[in-house]
């Protein structure tokens, strides 16, 4: 018993309680995370190993990487589920345990906000492959099912919202799309990954979707938030024509998640050079047009989301 109520029926009444994502946008502007891949291999993981299957066998790893952020000041949190879906485990004998790791996935994020408010969003990434539908070796129907799974783990774990990123073709998208309605998620966010044209006139997706295209179509698929991230040459800079190009086409929250700066190859290795400051410098412009969410992707640390806090802390003290 706790305050005269069943233990349950508290936790009930203070999640009810709980402001949502979509509300606290309302007010301000929010500070995502940085990147979770780069993160894992630096504590230890194999280059192509799975890191999801670290949120059931070594926890406090993830933990480690999250409690980071979020004590860097990150409002909100992805899950560590970029590759958390049937297909993508099945490529490392964990296709049985999708919902089991998930979930902790939502549990981890969550514990590593410390009992104050911060918003878990639970993180789906590409499949991995093409569609038999355009010309590749899945079938449509396997994907639906790997989506949904995942989805249903999602929401069901808890997450606050869902994002499905890295999007290159609106056809996986829209599968994503329908699979965090299903799972009844209150919060959906579609994100696309954009590549830089050669004559850098603009940028598009590897599967040739420009923003403006992408932006319509998530109109259309009723999503809550419409954002870009990682991609060849998305640095800060670029997510700001993101953002434009999105807002051409409609007022909903945009959320970007650039790299920290250009991709170098060092001793075999990718190594992303953009210091905190270096990157920090873009984000004035990215919340005068009226970012909702940012934080980083490729490269970005929670040194890089420690100094964001601060830029974005001083610019909403004077407004």
């Amino acid at each position: 018993m706790e305050n005269g109520l069943p233990d349950d029926s508290f936790r009930i009444k203070g999640k009810q309680m709980r402001r949502t994502l979509l509300e606290a946008l309302g007010e301000k502007p929010l500070l995502g995370d940085g990147a979770m891949g780069t993160q894992l291999q630096h504590a230890g993981l194999e280059p192509g190993g799975a890191g999801e299957g670290w949120n059931v066998t070594d926890p406090d790893k993830v933990l480690k990487i999250q409690k980071g952020y979020a004590d860097a000041g990150s409002d909100c949190l992805l899950t560590n589920t970029f590759g958390g879906c049937r297909i993508m485990l099945r490529r490392h004998n964990l296709d049985g345990e999708v919902e089991a790791i998930n979930k902790a996935a939502v549990r981890i994020a969550r514990e590593a906000f410390g009992g104050r408010e911060g918003f878990v969003i639970g993180d789906i990434g590409p499949f991995g492959g093409i569609m038999e539908e355009v010309g590749g070796e899945i079938p449509q129907s396997d994907v639906v099912e790997a989506f949904d799974e995942q989805a249903r783990a999602l929401v069901e774990g808890g997450a606050d919202a869902v994002i499905i990123e890295t999007q290159t073709s609106l056809e996986e998208l829209e599968i994503g799309i329908q699979a965090a309605k299903k799972a009844g998620a209150s919060c959906i966010i579609g994100s696309m990954a954009y590549d830089m044209l050669a004559d850098e006139s603009g940028f598009k997706t590897m599967m040739g979707v420009a923003p403006e295209q992408a932006a319509e179509f998530m109109v259309a698929a009723d999503v809550d938030i419409i954002a870009l991230n990682c991609g060849t040459g998305m640095t800060i800079q670029r997510a700001l024509e993101g953002v434009h190009a999105y807002q051409s086409v409609t007022g909903k929250p945009t959320m970007v998640q650039p790299n920290a700066g250009l991709p170098e190859l060092v001793n075999l290795k990718v190594v992303y050079r953009e210091t905190p400051e270096e990157m920090g410098a873009g984000l004035i412009p990215l919340l005068e047009a009226g970012a909702s969410i940012i934080g980083g992707c490729c490269g970005s640390t929670a040194d890089h989301i420690r100094h964001f806090r601060g830029v974005i802390d001083d610019y909403l003290s004077k407004k």
